[in-house]
């Protein structure tokens, strides 16, 4: 199964965001053990370096952190790069937010299974399925329920 993580998902993982921390960690975590294949796009990693670095304003090693966080995401997740076709059917979509609409339109090229996001009602005319974090861990549970029965039924 392949997903699209928006970018609050894993900024809500990076910060440990509560309430929502909880089930983006699941999600890393079910990426981690290749039981689900994670993607972010590229605009994401550079959106992901902007928010880390204003997160740490302040403090010593800014770049060193930094580094070390956008090197765990590209170990973790794999990239969906942004195409020039992507950006013009993005205008196609219907959907207020362009960054949302483009993120639906590199999703539906690159053949996710879903967009998992907070903000589903943004997604809300995709064509790719679309679930909350919470909603997407009630999935992949149900689904490992599922590979165990069968496993220990046979």
């Amino acid at each position: 199964m392949k997903i699209l993580l928006d970018t609050n998902v894993v900024l809500d993982v990076l910060q440990k965001r509560s309430p929502w921390f909880e089930d983006g960690k699941e999600i890393f975590l079910a990426v981690a053990a290749n039981q689900i294949d994670g993607f972010v796009t590229a605009k994401e990693v550079a959106d992901i370096h902007f928010f880390s670095r204003k997160q740490f304003r302040g403090e010593e090693n800014i770049d060193q952190k930094v580094r070390k966080i956008i090197s765990g995401i590209l170990a973790l997740f794999d990239i969906v790069d942004t195409l020039g076709e992507d950006c013009r059917n993005a205008f196609g979509i219907e959907n207020n937010d362009y960054e949302d609409a483009l993120m639906i339109s590199s999703a539906q090229r690159a053949g996710m299974d879903y967009i998992v996001t907070r903000n589903a009602e943004h997604f809300a005319k995709s064509p790719v399925p679309v679930c909350t974090p919470t909603d997407f861990v009630k999935l992949i549970n149900h689904d490992r329920k599922t590979d165990n029965d069968s496993a220990h039924s046979s």
